[in-house]
């Protein structure tokens, strides 16, 4: 059935006239009486009966107000946006897609922060394994965060930060003997951070128009082992600036800036629009964006 019918009906039986009726639905009096008049066929009743200058309910109108009523707040709290969210009630497993540095400096304060609210929400952390859209349009990874690259058309996005490179290296390494200029830099034995096995980046590019070229002696797959590299080695490698300052410390490293004019990192956070109105993962994101835009732990 028509649900505009039912709110016809609705009103005719508060009201127990017509004109009223149309008051109330912002009609006028004859389109409420062609509607009456459908009801009237459709239920095999009259509803509404003629009593003096009034108009009656029937036995079997009696018997619908209620009911009639009842259906018409049930179709409202369906399609009305959701409301009355809670998280401490929320039970749930987001997925997040990141790098094993951005998961090192945001997992500890992320879980914290959103256990303080919902206590029985699980995180789950990915690599980079399926890059961009597809895993966000297949529903295995809920946020996809960090450098955001090609994405599927439909995945919305949200810039949370600006981040810069900078070199690390072991603390006692000869780089730090005197100023560390391009050349310096250049002239050190590199390693190489791709999941790919790529050797060259953004990195070898600004140095080649110095008429530089560095050696990049190992590529490994992460950050972190990166860094226990280059704690152990002469190595020098990439890390954030600014980015787990404590473990840099405890690893006996030490970061340097980097002696080219590089770009920031764009750093940002990408989902599927089947999830932008969803107030669990709404929530979710909201938490997410403000650890990160809080920096590394």
């Amino acid at each position: 059935m028509d649900l505009n019918l039912l709110r016809v009906l609705d009103a005719l039986l508060q009201e127990n006239s017509v004109t009223r009726a149309a008051e109330r639905l912002g009609t006028s009096p004859a389109a409420v009486s062609r509607t009456l008049a459908r009801l009237r066929r459709a239920v095999g009743d009259p509803l509404l009966v003629r009593a003096g200058q009034g108009m009656v309910p029937t036995p079997r109108a009696l018997e619908l107000r209620d009911e009639v009523a009842a259906l018409l707040r049930g179709c409202d709290n369906v399609l009305r946006p959701g409301a009355g969210f809670d998280a401490v009630h929320l039970q749930r497993t987001f997925t997040v897609q990141a790098t094993d540095l951005t998961l090192v400096g945001l997992a500890g304060t992320l879980i914290e922060r959103i256990h303080k609210e919902s206590p029985h929400v699980d995180v789950v952390f990915l690599p980079e394994a399926v890059e961009g859209g597809p895993a966000l349009r297949q529903g295995w990874v809920d946020v996809e965060l960090g450098v955001l690259g090609t994405l599927d058309p439909e995945v919305h996005t949200q810039p949370l930060t600006r981040m810069t490179l900078v070199g690390v290296a072991r603390s006692g390494h000869p780089l730090f003997d005197g100023r560390i200029d391009a050349r310096r830099f250049a002239a050190a034995d590199h390693i190489g951070i791709s999941r790919h096995g790529r050797r060259l980046g953004p990195i070898d590019t600004a140095l080649a128009e110095r008429g530089l070229h560095r050696r990049i002696a190992v590529v490994v797959p992460s950050h972190t082992s990166a860094m226990i590299l280059a704690r152990d080695t002469d190595l020098v490698t990439l890390t954030l600036a600014d980015w787990l300052p404590d473990t840099v410390q405890a690893l006996g490293l030490r970061t340097f800036p980097l002696p080219l004019d590089l770009p920031p990192i764009e750093f940002g956070m990408a989902w599927h629009p089947r999830n932008s109105a969803d107030p669990g993962h709404r929530w979710f994101r909201e938490h997410l964006a403000g650890v990160v835009r809080g920096g590394g732990a």
